[in-house]
């Protein structure tokens, strides 16, 4: 059930994000004078759908009757040989394929020179329209963030972005959940229960300090304090003699432990197993500012690790032609990291939400955000299906003086959104061969 609830919150959010993106475009488009023929919500088929009749403003609800283009549409003649069609009226559509939203604008192709279409736009407000979705997306995280700076926001990069005057951190210490037996950790008397606060002096707030600290000292004797429920007053099982039971008290004490580690390459460093904890942060005034900085830097963490993905895919097919065995292994661990890093559609929903979603609403929220700030930044790339790639195109024929045509848009276009679904559907049998795994 927890699974099923976290695909379909999962679904919701990536239909909102989408449809936010989507909107961008929308508002762009509108104010720039290019008519948009339909903004719909989630993909075809349709649930129902409404026309704004141009002239009076008023919005109808469209029988089913109606939805095909001939019913919606009307004849203009642009001369004696030639006639168009141009829509009555925007539709606003529901639709029941809950996988995003489209913003279809009247006369896409750069090559267009009707009035009120994207092609007879100048460069500009193409400019405008095609990064409105991407600037969306950005600002989408931006109010993700703020309202969770005032909320509670979780902690889940290093060293992230706060205003250090305007900061309080909550944490709960981190709790050892199991430990194995005959371990460094049994030996000296750890017990599954006991919280962590502070290792070799530094103050434990994740589990991966213990580890990264554990990793840095392997085979050492290392400090521990931790924080243990003692009992205290008249208890039974500790004096058997005793009979005011009621005075018996569970009280918290702090108690140090020096702890040999196993060296590098044992089954395990310390022997323990943790529960996760979880930082949050509250700022008042600078929650706008934590916004800001939050999505600033989550997108250049975003940008650095798609260059580090190709490069590491680029390397690594190169170096499947070198003789040296080595280097061809070394290739491979590179390629292999590729996939590892790379989660689709079935990843996302499957896998990440579920988990999100069951780790609270702070979790989902920073979840959607940064999907939000992932969308804007994929976008911006110059692939030719994507935003950046088409706007790369238009900017590059306009350089070059020449008429980008229809049919070189829709070829260049087309093949790019072919690699992109075939590279979808490579990522989805990854997804689906982790998950199975």
């Amino acid at each position: 059930m927890d699974i099923f609830i976290g695909v379909v919150v999962g679904l919701l959010v990536l239909m909102f994000l989408v449809t936010a993106h989507e909107f961008g475009h929308f508002i762009a488009a509108r104010r720039n004078g290019v008519n948009v023929l339909e903004f719909g919500i989630g993909f075809p088929p349709r649930i129902a759908a409404w026309m704004k009749d141009p002239k009076t403003g008023k919005w109808r609800k469209l029988p089913r009757k109606e939805w095909s283009k001939d019913k919606v549409s009307k004849v203009v003649y642009s001369s004696a040989d030639d006639k168009s069609f141009a829509q009555k009226g925007m539709v606003f559509s529901l639709n029941w394929l809950p996988i995003g939203g489209f913003c279809q604008m009247d006369g896409e192709s750069a090559a267009d020179s009707r009035e009120g279409t994207f092609g007879k736009a100048g460069f500009w407000a193409k400019t405008k329209i095609l990064f409105a979705g991407v600037t969306m997306n950005w600002l989408v995280a931006i109010l993700i963030f703020t309202i969770l700076a005032w909320t509670g926001m979780p902690e889940f990069l290093d060293n992230q972005f706060t205003i250090g005057a305007d900061t309080r951190t909550d944490s709960t210490p981190v709790r050892i959940a199991s430990v194995a037996e005959d371990s460094p950790a049994a030996r000296a008397g750890l017990k599954a229960g006991d919280y962590i606060l502070t290792v070799e002096g530094a103050e434990v707030r994740h589990a991966s300090d213990v580890m990264g600290i554990n990793e840095s000292h392997a085979g050492e004797i290392v400090s521990y304090v931790i924080q243990r429920d003692i009992k205290t007053g008249c208890c039974l099982d500790d004096c058997p003699e005793c009979t005011c039971v009621e005075d018996c008290k569970m009280e918290p004490a702090e108690l140090s432990f020096d702890i040999h580690l196993n060296a590098t390459g044992s089954e395990y460093l310390l022997g323990i197993t943790m529960e996760t904890s979880q930082a949050l942060s509250y700022s008042t005034w600078s929650a706008p500012i934590v916004g800001v900085g939050l999505t600033a830097q989550i997108t250049g963490e975003t940008f650095k690790g798609v260059g580090i993905m190709l490069w590491n895919l680029i390397s690594g097919v190169g170096s499947q032609f070198s003789p040296d065995e080595a280097v061809r292994e070394n290739g491979q661990d590179a390629i292999s990291s590729v996939g590892d890093s790379v989660s689709g559609p079935v990843g996302i929903i499957g896998v990440l939400f579920p988990a999100f979603t069951a780790a609270g609403p702070s979790n989902l929220a920073f979840l959607a955000a940064l999907i939000s700030v992932s969308l804007a930044c994929m976008n911006v790339l110059p692939i030719p299906a994507l935003d950046g790639g088409r706007w790369l195109l238009i900017a590059i024929y306009k350089l070059r003086k020449k008429k980008l045509t229809k049919e070189t848009e829709e070829k260049i276009v087309s093949r790019a959104f072919m690699v992109l679904l075939a590279l979808i559907f490579i990522v989805t049998i990854l997804d689906i061969i982790r998950i199975a795994q």
